[in-house]
């Protein structure tokens, strides 16, 4: 840890009605994650800039967002707080689109102070979904952060963050490392090489393209890809194609169907394409769940084998 005092400040001005803590919520993965959090009400990123690590404070003060910055990356992430907080969400045509579906139109006046945020950033997210894909909650924050104190660098600033490991370094490790996290082999191996060729991936242009360079590393498909760019990039319309329940929340909430398959789910998603996404950010947000049937998914540990 370096530095108690921001080296950059910037005054933001959400839109009436905003709410931060269920705006930034996506970009922290509980309440323990050791490189996000919110304490006391303010918003803390630890990351990695171009300039350097960099820790964010987001602060509400009145009816302003007080932006300030620690490290050497402080002017970036600074320059870039109204993009994590989600104030360059842009909602054009969507309270339209809503009010095609009185459960839709219902969750985005309940939740419109909710804003979607856009990093900048893929490998964190990365990081994070790959580790999430096919096993429970609770095993992907295991070795989510089990691995983020594996590899320990403390962010700049008070917080007492970490920073997401740097690629090159996940990289050069080999998978076996991963093991005693709760990590198999294959999705260590598709971490590795994702993280191999994580300076492509931080130079893409947009959504589209970083899907498409996501998608050609084995072992990330649609659903990864969709993880990454919503966050990453504030993509309002990407949808997590592979989903184990988000095929039936949006079968229950917009037909009333206990169970769906991808094919109803985007069919159903149709008539708000360019914000499919978000309706599946405002399911979620609103609580909504399909009834549930049969036992939960398992833990289970790999550390043994």
């Amino acid at each position: 840890m370096t530095g108690t005092e921001p080296t950059a400040r910037r005054v933001l001005r959400p839109p009436a009605g905003y709410r931060l803590a269920a705006s930034v919520q996506a970009l922290t993965f509980s309440p323990y994650d050791p490189c996000a959090r919110v304490a006391a009400g303010v918003f803390w990123w630890a990351t990695r800039t171009p300039d350097g690590p960099a820790t964010l404070a987001l602060r509400p003060v009145g009816t302003d967002l007080l932006a300030e910055g620690y490290g050497p990356g402080a002017g970036w992430v600074v320059a870039r707080a109204d993009a994590v907080a989600g104030l360059r969400d842009d909602l054009a045509g969507f309270v339209a689109l809503a009010s095609g579906h009185p459960v839709v139109a219902r969750l985005a006046a309940q939740h419109r102070g909710l804003r979607m945020p856009a990093t900048g950033q893929v490998f964190p997210r990365l990081l994070r979904a790959v580790f999430e894909q096919k096993v429970t909650g609770k095993e992907a924050y295991r070795a989510y952060a089990a691995t983020v104190r594996h590899f320990a660098e403390a962010a700049p600033g008070p917080a007492r963050l970490l920073l997401p490991p740097d690629p090159a370094a996940v990289a050069a490790t080999p998978y076996w490392v991963f093991h005693p996290f709760g990590v198999e082999q294959r999705r260590a191996e598709t971490l590795r090489r994702a993280a191999a060729v994580a300076d492509r991936l931080e130079r893409c242009a947009d959504s589209a393209e970083a899907t498409r360079r996501l998608t050609a590393i084995a072992g990330i498909g649609p659903w990864t890809a969709a993880e990454v760019v919503r966050i990453a990039y504030g993509d309002p319309d990407a949808v997590s194609v592979g989903d184990f329940h988000v095929p039936n929340t949006v079968a229950w909430a917009l037909a009333g169907e206990p169970r769906g398959d991808d094919a109803r789910m985007l069919a159903l998603l149709e008539p708000f394409r360019g914000h499919r996404g978000r309706v599946c950010v405002l399911l979620a947000a609103g609580g909504v769940q399909a009834p549930r049937y049969g036992p939960r998914m398992p833990l289970r540990s790999f550390a043994r084998f």
